[in-house]
């Protein structure tokens, strides 16, 4: 399974939709990133660990919260989202086919040259938005041609567990 590490408040503030709700409400672009990363969970399959800074937050400790495959981390007081994402790129090592998301050119470097994949945020919005044209040219090509089948919209692993159950009884 893909591992992908997106540096959240990087993200927020390099899109333009999340940086406007930002300036109004940055309780409601932290929301936001985390419902699209919910899809992108949900349709690409990966593990895909959203960190935000709290390093500036006297007293804060590690707070993880898992969602299905997305886990939204708030780092501790004292360290920031690249250390976190640095470290635990290093614990996986090369094992995993990791993937960081940031802009931080500084931060590309390090998580590369641990083995790790780089995408920049801007590279990231656009892959998210072809990834929601595509959803949405499959939802509408199921409705042209007036297939509404649950197999098409159901992941083959699960359909196949189904089919398991349905034949033993």
């Amino acid at each position: 399974m893909k591992i992908v590490f997106v540096d959240g408040y990087n993200v927020i503030n390099s899109w333009p939709n999340l940086a406007s709700i930002k300036e109004h409400n940055f309780e409601g672009a932290r929301q936001k990133l985390i419902d699209i990363l919910q899809n992108y969970v949900s349709f690409k399959g990966y593990k895909v660990f959203l960190v935000f800074d709290a390093h500036m937050v006297k007293g804060a400790l590690e707070n993880k919260e898992r969602i299905g495959d997305l886990i939204v981390v708030f780092t501790k007081y004292g360290e920031t989202a690249d250390s976190f994402i640095e470290r635990s790129v290093n614990k996986i090592g090369r094992k995993s086919d990791v993937c960081v998301v940031t802009s931080d050119s500084l931060e590309q470097q390090l998580v590369f040259q641990r083995g790790a994949t780089r995408k920049s945020s801007l590279e990231f919005f656009h892959e998210i938005q072809n990834m929601n044209h595509g959803i949405t040219r499959r939802i509408n090509s199921n409705y042209a041609d007036g297939r509404n089948l649950i197999e098409d919209l159901v992941d083959k692993n699960i359909l196949n567990t189904l089919d398991k159950m349905r034949r033993n009884g």
